[in-house]
């Protein structure tokens, strides 16, 4: 059975009209299930490395040394009311001999001005005067042993007792003036001890405030004994004990065990 020409293309036009609306559908589907874009994932933290500058803090250095600045009271003479404040150094060093225990050595030079005993003299002018606060000096060598208390990396504390001696002048400037009677001024004109070695003595210790494992800081407070005598009169010698303190830093050599 022949068709109509004109049903044929109204047949084929249906066709094709189905056909793009499948199409358009099928798009529209597509469109609407695609995945929306996602935010980019932030970068993880930085990892921090925590470094301790105590971690080789350690008590068994072969060496120590430290340097402070010092003060230092005196008295220049047996009778003398006024005393001296004295400024310096206190230079220390020690050596680890077994656990706890070290040899030390301490060099201590302190500079300054004393009060004097009433007096009257000629200055260089030949002028009548008055020796007031004359120039001092002492020298401090001593040695002996120093143990370990306390401590842990953050800090120790120690103590020590040294024996050895002191050289003092105590006449430095009194060279310059004249007794009344002519003679030179020394130390009996103001009460003074004379130029001598003399025996000393320091009983004290150390807090120590550790920053790394080579450097600290330390505080160093002592009793000074001293047994200075006179020339003069009865010749007597007398003990003095003052007090003594010093600041600075200390320095920690190689260690005594190598791991």
């Amino acid at each position: 059975m022949r068709f109509p020409a004109s049903f044929a293309s109204s047949l084929a036009v249906a066709a094709l009209m189905v056909c793009a609306g499948v199409s358009a559908s099928a798009q529209e589907s597509s469109s609407q299930t695609q995945v929306p874009p996602t935010s980019p994932t932030p970068a993880p933290a930085p990892a921090y490395i925590t470094i301790d500058p105590l971690a080789g803090v350690r008590y068994d250095n072969r060496w120590e040394m430290s340097v402070e600045l010092a003060y230092r009271h005196i008295k220049a003479g047996p009778n003398l009311l006024q005393g001296a404040n004295l400024g310096g150094l206190t230079v220390n060093g020690s050596y680890h001999l077994a656990n706890r225990w070290r040899l030390e050595g301490t060099f201590r030079p302190s500079l300054g001005t004393s009060g004097a005993a009433p007096n009257s003299v000629f200055n260089s002018q030949g002028q009548p005067d008055t020796i007031k606060g004359p120039f001092i000096a002492e020298y401090m060598f001593a040695a002996g042993p120093e143990w370990l208390g306390p401590h842990n990396k953050h800090g120790a504390i120690t103590a020590h007792v040294l024996v050895g001696g002191a050289y003092s002048d105590f006449e430095h400037d009194l060279g310059a003036y004249r007794n009344p009677d002519g003679t030179p001024a020394n130390a009996q004109t103001v009460g003074f001890y004379n130029n001598q070695f003399a025996f000393a003595s320091i009983a004290g210790g150390h807090f120590v405030l550790n920053r790394s494992a080579r450097w600290a800081l330390s505080m160093s407070p002592d009793a000074v004994w001293t047994h200075y005598g006179v020339n003069y009169g009865k010749h007597d010698k007398q003990w003095d004990v003052n007090a003594a303190f010093s600041v600075g830093v200390e320095y920690k050599f190689l260690p005594k065990h190598k791991k």
